[in-house]
């Protein structure tokens, strides 16, 4: 089953190097941009996003309506919401990259992150676009074997639960 897995646009907190997990920060002119130059290269298939605002918004203004869900939320960082990321402890940081044993204080495991986006993806029974997190869609690609992050306001899509099929970037 295709699912396209698309990361909103720029926030400031994005910008700015912090953590951004639940907080419902909006777009900033470039994250408007990033979303409007999806317009016309997504399949029109039913959506479904986050419901925060940053994925909502990237949505609409790819020219989508979708289902908000908040099993597409990115992690719950805790009270590390809004640290910036070279200020945090070389563990902390170790075990974000590994993608393993982290659990944010007062925050989500990631060990139940996963089960929480692995799980929407098991239930959706056709294909569709998926605005979200970069941690949801690094979720996903773990699953299927791979690793890694991809740039605010672009896409993946995947053959799931099989494989990559192809990346959507941002223009220069």
């Amino acid at each position: 089953m295709e699912l396209w897995l698309v990361r909103h646009g720029e926030t400031l907190w994005n910008r700015e190097g912090r953590l951004l997990g639940w907080t419902d920060l909006p777009l900033t002119p470039l994250g408007e941009a990033q979303a409007r130059a999806l317009q016309g290269l997504l399949p029109p298939l039913p959506a479904y996003s986050s419901d925060l605002s940053r994925a909502l918004r990237t949505a609409l203004l790819a020219g989508f309506s979708p289902t908000p869900t908040p099993s597409l939320r990115e992690i719950h960082f805790g009270s590390l919401e809004g640290a910036l990321w070279d200020a945090l402890d070389p563990g902390l940081k170790e075990a974000m990259l590994r993608f393993q044993g982290f659990h944010p204080p007062e925050g989500e495991s990631l060990d139940r992150f996963q089960e929480r986006v692995l799980a929407f993806l098991g239930g959706l029974r056709a294909p569709a676009v998926l605005f979200t997190h970069g941690g949801v869609i690094r979720a996903a690609l773990r699953a299927l074997g791979e690793d890694g992050l991809i740039p605010l306001g672009s896409a993946v899509v995947l053959e799931w639960p099989k494989r990559v099929l192809d990346r959507i970037l941002p223009s220069p």
